[in-house]
């Protein structure tokens, strides 16, 4: 398509010049008219190259064409502009209903920079310190076991547990390093431990699920190694117990409506918007060893800071601008811009003692901050990017960076957990290459 010139450039253009006067004016926010989108800068005004960005439509589209996935919505924001937006293929494979920038999806883990949001404006405050307990919160936390495979007289490997070397601390929930893990990928006794247990059995609320992971045995000593975990649960819960609040109240009169994030919620309890849910591939549900995509539109109790929101692309758009701002948005401040830096900033380098865990998700280059993985070098990941991004994404497919150095941050919307790990990669190639200057 690329290779059509002029034609391929006209219909781009329609396209990106269409969701671009829309964008502007669901992002820009109060106070800004319509007048003050006109005359907006078009993709090759922002930096990027037309075809570049045509290569990325054809490459969803083929995506669909293919049957890999059902549709998308994929925005680039650049300088405060929308260089790119466009949607692509059905919301629901069932209804064969078009996709919508409206659609609601499954953030899963797109979760946890709020919630780390969230506790940082506490500490802000000097409600909260990162070098606390966690037990002085949750009392359950106190005396931790960690659990040592080690074989024993018949050669089978069990489970020995020893005492923890020290608590657990708020920086730890924080930066995945508390000990605590998941038990739906990658393997151990402990983490066939967290499956055994069913900890996600039942209609319970962040402090029932506290104490049900205060009674499982940590994998690592705290501190001592990153590995990816129900911590940011465990610090939502947190919050509640500071605020006097439930996390979806707190973040809602913090975060989430003064951002104007409507649509961002734990579930979709209303009937007129449960249509607008985003379905996966009848045959691409499931997240890991028994564990499927959730359906949002059952409310439940929980409300699982570390994976339990769903949102619009709109609604994040919004907190990603917000962060690129460093901790602003039309003229509220949210976070200070030294806070932003501080969550940035990698907080597992080689002076913090902190190892990779064998399942360290942010991947070569990167380390990790404060609900974020955040890149530390240029060229050692096979994907491109600038020294300070900040990144993730959830298991149902979603994914954002953002890129303080070019100004920008990018938002995948799509609901394709089978597919998410080559979605990314090849976007965050695809964006890059499509940079004119």
């Amino acid at each position: 398509m690329i290779g059509n010139g002029n034609a391929v450039w006209l219909r781009s253009r329609r396209h990106l010049l269409g969701g671009l006067l829309a964008s502007m004016l669901a992002i820009a926010g109060p106070g800004v008219t319509p007048a003050e989108t006109v005359g907006q800068p078009s993709p090759r005004d922002a930096g990027f190259s037309p075809a570049g960005l045509a290569a990325i439509s054809d490459y969803f589209r083929n995506e669909i064409a293919t049957g890999k996935i059902p549709g998308a919505i994929v925005m680039i924001q650049r300088r405060g502009k929308v260089a790119y937006f466009e949607t692509f293929g059905v919301r629901d494979p069932a209804t064969k209903v078009a996709m919508t920038r409206d659609s609601i999806f499954r953030i899963y883990s797109m979760s946890k920079p709020i919630t780390s949001v969230a506790a940082m404006m506490l500490v802000q405050e000097g409600k909260l310190a990162l070098d606390e307990p966690v037990e002085k919160y949750i009392p359950a936390f106190k005396d931790g076991k960690v659990g040592v495979e080690k074989k024993g007289e018949d050669g089978q490997l069990g489970l020995e547990l020893v005492p923890a070397r020290r608590a657990m601390t708020i920086q730890d929930l924080l930066r995945h390093t508390s000990g605590l893990t998941y038990g739906f990928f990658g393997t151990g006794l402990v983490k066939k431990a967290y499956l055994d247990a069913n900890l996600y059995a039942g209609d319970f609320d962040n402090a029932e699920f506290a104490e049900r992971i205060a009674r499982m045995p940590l994998v690592y000593q705290p501190g001592s190694t990153w590995d990816y975990s129900n911590s940011t649960d465990i610090l939502g819960r947190v919050i509640e117990v500071i605020s006097g609040k439930s996390l979806l109240q707190f973040e809602k009169e913090r975060i989430l409506d003064p951002l104007g994030m409507t649509s961002t919620s734990f579930y979709v309890a209303d009937p007129a918007r449960q249509a607008l849910v985003a379905e996966p591939l009848p045959t691409d549900r499931t997240i890991g060893p028994g564990s499927v995509l959730n359906d949002p539109r059952i409310a439940r109790k929980w409300e699982s800071g570390g994976g339990g929101m769903v949102s619009t692309i709109d609604d994040y758009a919004r907190f990603m601008q917000m962060m690129l701002n460093g901790g602003e948005l039309d003229g509220r401040r949210y976070l200070s811009p030294k806070t932003v830096a501080y969550m940035g900033s990698n907080h597992i380098g080689p002076s913090a003692g902190v190892v990779p865990g064998p399942y360290y998700l942010p991947g070569p280059g990167f380390g990790f901050g404060l609900g974020f993985a955040v890149r530390t070098e240029a060229g050692i990941s096979p994907v491109q990017g600038s020294v300070g991004e900040m990144n993730w994404g959830g298991a149902g497919g979603t994914a954002f960076w953002l890129d303080p150095k070019e100004e920008m941050f990018v938002i995948m919307m799509v609901q394709a957990p089978s597919q998410r790990t080559r979605l990314r990669a090849a976007l965050k190639n695809m964006v890059y290459g499509a940079f004119d200057r």
